[in-house]
């Protein structure tokens, strides 16, 4: 994380991506409790969400071929 005790966007990013596959640290974890805006979380997740359907699309899309 950050020195100053706040979360940058990219400190947020990362946490968010390290949930999702579920090897985020309790120390960071902890960190983003303390010093995180839940907002910042919740747009990140939603963002990361609608990029993980839509690679799921496109990877589905190629993989079958249209009728």
């Amino acid at each position: 994380m950050t020195d100053n005790n706040k979360n940058s966007v990219i400190d947020t990013i990362k946490s968010v991506g390290a949930a999702f596959i579920g090897v985020q640290s309790d120390k960071n974890r902890q960190q983003d409790f303390q010093h995180g805006k839940l907002s910042h979380f919740i747009i990140a997740g939603i963002a990361g969400i609608v990029v993980f359907i839509s690679a799921l699309i496109v990877v589905v899309s190629l993989v079958i071929p249209n009728s």
